[in-house]
């Protein structure tokens, strides 16, 4: 069955160029789809033509019926005085309407009313009502908020008084206890940290609807999609797999049609000097051969079918690194943090050496920007101080981008940061970072998320550091520019301190983890991918050992199915010692065959299968252990 249907869809918001031009594509349902595309490809043009908030010029735009649409970027508006528990069950408004009414029909049947109408009615909606999880608004709320770190306290607060980020988060959580069947999800993880974001993945895994996500978060495509569209030059381009195989398959079909391209342009060439002869030949007396060498150039202009394929132009720079004598980089020597009697963090000691990649992760409201607003002065310390080296000069990439005088041009804005360059100087270099042409004119005023970070970027790396300071850097950049960022990383040689949630960024980077939690900061000398699988052993529940009678060292025997369960629990440990070293060998293999879409395409299939495999062997461990415990 289709749940979408848009067909030669055309939409413009000015005459000179249409952002969707005529775009065609079709979801079925249960399809797990990813839109991809840069920033103002018309991602989210698209999302709100399908939901009917916005029309468009020409075209078929087919939702089917019946078919409840939920949209995550619409923030509605609500009531004076609601809180975010009133915006989480509003979800529930049709089955408060239904109990309402079941209440109603109870009072007239106490009263006396028998009627096989009012009994069959009733009857109706007590199934209905059951079948929707009417009985259980409470347990579902609860799980919800707490998947999504909207704890007890938050949840007491008036919505008009949350953040963007937590406006987002709670019209997440409203949608998701909404009985919707088809998810449309824009940037969902842009203001989650990484246990709502895997929350949310999981969620979406187990959604008996159709799910259709714009992200720029590439370890959350690889984890919730099966498909991929991407909105290009107005048009519509398929993948038939998640964003790895998208990138691999897209970097192939750019090979292709370049080769195309080339072969075509060389036969061209070859036909061309060919014609030329000719005429050269006809003036010589060969009248005949003026023919023929029209005839070739007609067949030549019927050749040129292929366009010469491009790629998105990549900014060319790099961080400018200042050299650095020294081992020792940072001391944390006993920093504490309050605000408003709730303690942050309290009596931390950290140290940072030459070369280092350590990323500060946890949970929002944890206190991590507040800890990097310490180390650069912005924020004073409770107690404690921050020693740097005596020859670190560090850059700082905030989250939220502020210039002090957005009403100037982005040109003259450099100018005025930089004292001393030229206008000439000061446009290549913006050139570098894609400011070009008239752009340079514009106010930073009305630059979007991106773009900011961008001329922040800019002015940053003029500078000779050997500490770069890092907060959330890729919020709000589309996959080209997170891709361009992580190259100008990769060629810093200093020490970088990193906040973020982008798990693929992380993974690249962090050789440190510092995990800001319970007011301490817990460090793991190790990368991401170690760091996850020791937080999933920590949480992983351990064998209860049975206690021993005093003066017998031998363990008990306990009854017989004790000690069956014991040996199925041997075996299962076995199995999921061999599923994990399958799992292993299998990226291992995946890294080695990045380049060949099909054979990583199996690869991938292969590897779901045993994930599954162990997930079912996890879950069998559980229930042995709990029967040896009982």
């Amino acid at each position: 069955m289709i749940d979408i249907s848009v067909n030669r869809l055309v939409k413009s918001f000015d005459l000179e160029k249409k952002i969707l031009d005529g775009i065609t594509f079709q979801i079925d349902t249960g399809e797990r789809v990813g839109l991809l595309g840069k920033n103002g490809a018309g991602k989210t043009t698209l999302f709100r033509i399908l939901t009917g908030e916005l029309d468009y010029d020409e075209g078929q735009v087919m939702v089917a019926p019946d078919r409840r649409v939920g949209l995550i970027s619409q923030i509605p508006v609500y009531p004076d005085g609601y809180t975010v528990e009133d915006v989480l069950r509003s979800a529930f408004e049709r089955m408060f309407r239904m109990k309402e009414e079941m209440d109603r029909l109870t009072e007239q049947m106490a009263a006396g009313d028998s009627s096989s109408q009012t009994l069959k009615r009733y009857g109706e909606l007590t199934a209905r009502f059951e079948g929707l999880g009417g009985y259980d608004t409470d347990t579902a709320v609860n799980k919800v908020a707490n998947g999504l770190s909207i704890d007890t306290e938050m949840r007491q607060r008036l919505f008009d008084q949350l953040s963007g980020g937590e406006k987002t988060r709670v019209n997440l959580g409203r949608l998701i206890l909404e009985d919707t069947d088809i998810l449309l999800l824009d940037e969902p993880t842009n203001h989650l940290d990484l246990q709502a974001t895997e929350w949310l993945e999981e969620y979406i895994r187990t959604f008996r609807g159709t799910v259709v996500t714009i992200s720029h978060d590439r370890y959350f495509l690889d984890r919730t999609v099966t498909r991929i569209i991407e909105v290009l030059d107005g048009k519509a381009e398929f993948y038939s797999g998640n964003y790895s195989f998208y990138a691999v398959e897209k970097e192939r079909r750019y090979q292709e049609r370049l080769k195309q391209y080339l072969k075509e342009q060389a036969k061209i060439q070859q036909l061309e000097k060919a014609a030329e002869q000719m005429h050269l030949w006809a003036f010589m007396g060969n009248d005949a051969l003026h023919k023929r060498a029209f005839s070739m150039e007609k067949r030549i202009q019927r050749m040129r079918t292929t366009e010469k394929p491009t790629k998105a132009k990549k900014m060319d720079a790099r961080f400018a690194s200042r050299q650095f004598k020294g081992d020792e980089v940072l001391q944390v020597k006993g920093v504490s943090k309050a605000f408003d009697g709730r303690t942050l963090f309290s009596d931390i000691y950290l140290r940072v050496e030459d070369g280092e990649r350590i990323a500060l992760i946890g949970e929002n409201g944890t206190g991590k920007t507040t800890l990097l607003n310490m180390l650069l002065g912005i924020e004073p310390t409770d107690s404690g101080i921050f020693k740097l080296g005596p020859s670190i000069k560090a850059a700082y990439l905030p989250q939220i981008i502020h210039f002090d005088h957005p009403e100037r041009s982005i040109l003259d804005t450099m100018l005025y940061e930089k004292k001393g360059m030229t206008a000439q100087s000061a446009r290549n270099r913006l050139a570098a970072y894609q400011f070009q042409g008239e752009d340079v004119f514009k106010p930073v005023s009305v630059l979007s998320g991106g773009e900011l970070s961008r001329l922040r970027l800019c002015m940053l790396m003029d500078e000779e550091i050997n500490l770069l300071i890092l907060d959330e850097p890729t919020n709000h950049l589309d996959i080209a520019a997170r891709e361009w960022i992580e190259e100008a990383v990769e060629a810093f040689d200093g020490t970088l301190l990193f906040v973020s949630h982008d798990r693929y960024f992380i993974q690249r980077f962090a050789t440190r983890i510092w995990e800001l939690a319970d007011g301490t900061i817990t460090d793991y000398p190790m990368g991401f991918a170690q760091y996850r699988a020791v937080k999933a052993q920590e949480k992983a529940p351990q064998p209860v050992k049975a206690q021993e009678k005093k003066g017998d060292t031998r363990p008990p025997r306990g009854n017989r199915s004790q000690q069956a369960a014991r040996r199925q629990l041997t075996i299962c440990e076995t199995g999921i010692s061999k599923l994990e070293a399958e799992c292993r060998r299998l990226d291992e293999e995946m890294a080695a065959h990045a380049c060949d879409a099909g054979e990583l395409n199996r690869l991938y299939q292969e590897k779901q299968e045993v994930e599954a495999r162990l997930e079912q062997e996890m879950a069998r461990w559980e229930e042995l252990s709990l029967q040896i415990e009982e």
